[in-house]
């Protein structure tokens, strides 16, 4: 059972859209640099407790396709077993972040689309 809610993910996808945006198109091997977007979003997942971290870093795994839907267990099981680095440092290294949890919702059966407009206020 997936431990964080559609909401918190939302929240996270939206933000991981204004992070990637403030990427240097030219050269995405280069440094990060800090951005408004890339602290929130740091910040954000720095504050969710292990069992959503454990749980976000599973559903970007099943959007990523290294996990089926049915095996949601067996991943955040890998995922708390496999943390070794903060979950926000290793999101944040993983391209296409927000597309990966969209699919990863939807895989398990939730459409997101819906959930983000929510949160934007729209």
């Amino acid at each position: 059972m997936l431990e964080i809610s559609a909401r918190k993910v939302a929240r996270i996808i939206i933000r991981a859209r204004e992070f990637d945006a403030d990427l240097p198109r030219e050269d995405l091997s280069s440094p990060r640099m800090r951005s408004t977007a890339e602290a929130e979003l740091r910040n954000y997942i720095g504050d969710l407790n292990d069992d959503e971290k454990a749980s976000l870093v599973a559903l970007m795994w099943i959007g990523r396709d290294t996990f089926e839907p049915e095996d949601l267990a067996e991943a955040i099981a890998t995922a708390r077993a496999e943390a070794t680095v903060p979950t926000a440092d290793y999101l944040l290294g993983v391209p296409l972040l927000a597309d990966y949890l969209e699919d990863g919702l939807e895989k398990i059966g939730i459409d997101s689309s819906e959930i983000e407009d929510e949160v934007r206020g729209y």
